[in-house]
């Protein structure tokens, strides 16, 4: 019997979808894009409200512990801030040149069949210039970003008056959930946040912490870098054969192809 017989198995994938956070997930932090939005942060916060520019860091610090961003905090405060332009602010400022184009990631994530969906905190130009860069952006089938969890934001009368929604927030996760259409036990959540794997799998999902080599404990699985997912879960990688109710694993030499090819597929 040769290899290709033997993967054959009766059992399909345990995943309908993947959802990815985009920042730190898809592109490590070593590109310097997480250090450069800090700066912009620390600057709008001097620019735009005199904060002193001693303090900006460690009130930009607070205002992520406690509200979640900078742009929650500000407007829980009573500072009447549009989130237009705070992100345009702090990621129209940011060097984009530094994310390069991921081509075996590419190949990796135009391997798996299954729905694929970005969920990021970030607004939706940011996401998309991202995606952009990394040579990435046919390979997801829809984009959960701010501007999804926060729809009415433009509205209110005050900036109090709507709280600002992102992850880890449940009502965020829930939002997400709704929009992405899922059904959240045959869903893999892949985060570099530990408090969104908890929320995630308060919700449900299965969990896969990226970035780290020591699993949480709310976290399924745990990769140090996406082009991983391969050899950590395989089980991603099932097709139908034939039309039948049978189903085909890649086999490892197939999946060891995929994560060291380097030509880009278009």
């Amino acid at each position: 019997m040769d290899s290709c017989s033997k993967s054959i198995m009766d059992a399909s994938s345990p995943f309908d979808c993947l959802i990815f956070d985009l920042d730190d997930t898809l592109y490590t932090t070593s590109t310097g894009i997480g250090e450069a939005l800090k700066k912009n942060i620390d600057v709008f916060l001097v620019e735009k409200f005199g904060f002193p520019e001693i303090k900006a860091s460690s009130l930009r610090v607070e205002l992520f512990k406690t509200y979640g961003s900078s742009l929650a905090g500000l407007r829980a405060l009573g500072h009447d801030i549009s989130a237009d332009d705070y992100h345009s602010f702090v990621h129209g400022r940011l060097p984009y040149e530094l994310i390069k184009p991921d081509p075996q990631l590419r190949n990796l994530l135009l391997s798996i069949s299954q729905r694929k969906i970005i969920f990021t905190n970030s607004d939706r130009i940011h996401a998309v210039k991202v995606l952009d860069c990394l040579g990435l952006n046919d390979c997801f089938d829809q984009i959960i970003c701010f501007e999804t969890m926060n729809p009415n934001l433009d509205t209110s009368t005050r900036p109090d008056e709507l709280p600002v929604l992102l992850k880890p927030s449940m009502d965020a996760m829930k939002i997400a959930l709704e929009a992405a259409n899922v059904n959240p036990r045959r869903t893999l959540f892949l985060d570099d946040n530990v408090r969104n794997i908890a929320a995630g799998k308060a919700m449900g999902l299965h969990t896969v912490l990226v970035g780290k080599t020591v699993k949480s404990k709310e976290a399924d699985y745990v990769l140090e870098m996406v082009k991983n997912l391969g050899q950590v879960i395989p089980e991603i990688w099932v097709s139908g054969m034939n039309g039948d109710d049978r189903r085909i694993r890649r086999s490892k030499s197939e999946l060891a192809a995929i994560l060291t090819t380097t030509a880009v597929v278009v």
